[in-house]
């Protein structure tokens, strides 16, 4: 009983951990701490996913990870600025995709994520993403998919609380 309630507090402040760092990119990708989250949160039996569930997320924060590590580490112009609204959005995505249903919501994550990053190309720092489709695309990968992932992460590890 005990450590199921210290796994669940572990899990909650992982998830809280994770959506800042949505935020607030730094080394560690955000999907990190949310899938090992999710996974306290699993094994604390407060929530329940399927098996297939844990994999296929456990893979997607495997190959996000690998993605930020290969990716170049200076800063790109407007990263900061780009990071808050692909985040804020990404997570209002998950919002409202919660509310419309549950089978809604990674699609309402990855909208979110679109939206942010067309916003974040309307900007002054972000112009230079809407040169052509291939830059936009590979923003898109480079910044909004980290995103993604966590933010799912995180809305399916709410969603077991919800439902």
């Amino acid at each position: 009983m005990v450590v199921s309630k210290a796994l669940l507090v572990l899990g909650i402040v992982g998830l809280l951990a994770a959506a800042w760092l949505v935020v607030r990119q730094h080394k560690v990708p955000a999907a990190v701490p949310a899938f090992v989250s999710m996974v306290l949160l699993h094994v604390s039996t407060y929530i329940f996913l399927p098996v297939k569930t844990i994999v296929f997320w456990g893979v997607a924060t495997l190959m996000v990870t690998a993605l930020r590590w290969l990716l170049p580490q200076g800063e790109l112009s407007g990263e900061r600025s780009a990071n808050l609204i692909i985040g804020v959005s990404s997570l209002a995505g998950c919002l409202l995709g919660i509310l419309v249903g549950a089978r809604f919501m990674v699609l309402g994550v990855i909208l979110g994520a679109l939206v942010g990053t067309m916003a974040f190309s309307r900007s002054p720092q972000g112009r230079w993403i809407m040169a052509s489709h291939k830059t936009f695309v590979s923003f898109f990968c480079a910044k909004a998919l980290l995103a993604v992932v966590a933010v799912s992460i995180v809305g399916i590890s709410v969603e077991g609380f919800i439902f």
